[in-house]
């Protein structure tokens, strides 16, 4: 093909993977070239399974779908042993039993069989009633016979935290059974039910990252006809109490104050090792971009080698994750014109100096808006998000402090001006002191109004202010 240059992917495979050049198949998926060399490379390079049909089953759960009558079909791979229709197997994870109703292979629809022997991969419907309880990575062994667990396991762990709550508070109900129906088939969403003041009952979601929480609610809003509301996305914090650590998902639970003299003596964010491949002329708006958002331990090296015009550089840092839940990915497509590309892997906890933002309507705080942002852009965050407010909150009869507040400080403030009527288009003529005895009035009023009012923030501002991004 005109384009393809095998030279160069080669080189680039070698330096980025250290592999053997001679181990490299060349072929064309277009013209048919190659393709028998691949055919013959399974069967030399695979190693043939090695299980026993004589020895305790394990399997390799690895896949897992919902069917609505016959419950959660599992993809297994068999290591050791049989499993047939009838069989009673458990979940090394979860330690449920279950009794095998179909077991069968793909071929590529579901075609079932007698059993399936050591090395086979197929499926087994075993009356699983949720997605839940299928873990991908989890070891099936028959029942009273237990092994031990196949290595590498982890379940499935929440790293994104949001919000779901209806445009019309009497909808809840049917927005619940929608997410639960929307779970069965996908098994790493976790559901918890909370309480806003200001947005009504809803559900807080977790999920694996941003893109899912994008897809599910995509799937939500065309599959259920649902009018939601989202609030910003958060990640897991750790705050380390004196004489326990919880896990905060929601800001709202975060510690107003903490340090030494505090009841929380520190706070640790989730952080992940990030790689961005991106071309030669986009590495300094690319390194400008990581240290804007907190990066640390930034290194780089170049994927080409030879000369090549068009060099590709791997850059690679560890970031806090709750810098690249919001509008990382946008800002990072927009300033490679879209040649970047963008992987991150979890790598724990780190202590970081993060503060709880609230924001007061009024002198009353909104819990529904309550943010975690690093010390260092308190002010610069809280500015951005009163003007926010101040353009979407409607107008008062009396005057509105819009403030953004880190514990007791006041780290930022707007003030949205009240409607003004007119008292003095009645009069005609007399003496001015009329005129000011009617202003006085007004004032007064508004006064009152201001110490005994509130302020709504409609369901239309949350809208709005949740559904556009941190410009």
């Amino acid at each position: 093909m005109p384009v393809a240059d095998p030279s160069r992917v080669v080189a680039q495979l070698q330096s980025t993977f250290g592999i053997d050049a001679g181990d490299i198949l060349q072929i064309s998926a277009k013209t048919g070239l190659g393709v028998e060399a691949v055919l013959q490379a399974i069967i030399e390079r695979i190693p043939p399974p090695s299980g026993s049909v004589h020895e305790p089953l394990k399997a390799l759960l690895f896949d897992s779908q919902y069917d609505r009558y016959r419950g959660v079909i599992s993809l297994v791979n068999v290591g050791h042993g049989v499993i047939r229709k009838g069989d009673k197997i458990a979940s090394c994870h979860t330690r449920k039993k279950y009794e095998v109703t179909e077991v069968g292979i793909m071929h590529p629809e579901e075609l079932p069989t007698t059993c399936l022997q050591p090395g086979q991969v197929g499926y087994i419907a075993c009356n699983m009633k949720e997605s839940s309880e299928a873990h991908v990575g989890d070891t099936l062994h028959r029942a009273n016979a237990p092994v031990d667990p196949i290595p590498g396991f982890q379940p499935a762990k929440a790293m994104v935290y949001a919000g779901i709550f209806p445009v019309d508070t009497n909808d809840f109900v049917k927005l619940e059974e929608s997410i639960r129906r929307l779970t069965l088939t996908d098994r790493s969403v976790t559901i918890q039910r909370e309480s806003s003041t200001a947005l009504g009952q809803g559900c807080r979601l977790g999920f694996l990252g941003t893109l899912h929480m994008d897809v599910f609610r995509q799937r939500l809003e065309d599959e259920y006809d649902a009018n939601i509301i989202i609030t910003a996305p958060t990640v897991p914090y750790k705050v380390i109490y004196r004489d326990e650590t919880v896990v905060v998902s929601n800001p709202t639970d975060f510690p107003d104050e903490w340090g030494p003299t505090s009841r929380a003596r520190e706070v640790q964010e989730p952080i992940v090792k990030a790689s961005i491949i991106v071309p030669e002329e986009y590495l300094g708006d690319m390194m400008d971009l990581c240290f804007s958002h907190r990066a640390d331990d930034l290194d780089h090296r170049y994927l080409d080698t030879g000369g090549s015009t068009s060099a590709r550089v791997m850059l690679t840092c560890i970031l806090p994750l709750s810098e690249i839940v919001t509008d990382f990915f946008d800002q990072l497509k927009s300033r490679s014109s879209g040649y970047a590309s963008f992987d991150y892997e979890d790598i724990g906890y780190k202590a970081s100096n993060l503060v709880k933002m609230t924001f007061l309507l009024n002198g009353k705080p909104v819990d529904a808006l309550a943010l975690v942002v690093h010390r260092s852009v308190e002010r610069d965050v809280g500015r951005m998000w009163v003007k926010k407010l101040h353009k979407v909150i409607p107008r008062q009869l009396f005057e509105v402090p819009i403030q953004a507040a880190v514990g007791k400080r006041i780290v930022a403030r707007e003030t949205l001006s009240a409607m003004r009527a007119d008292v003095t288009a009645g009069l005609y003529g007399g003496h001015y002191e009329r005129k000011m005895k009617h202003l006085e009035n007004q004032k007064e009023s508004k006064r009152r109004m201001k110490r005994i009012g509130n302020v709504d923030l409609p369901q239309e501002a949350f809208f709005d202010i949740l559904s556009t991004k941190a410009k």
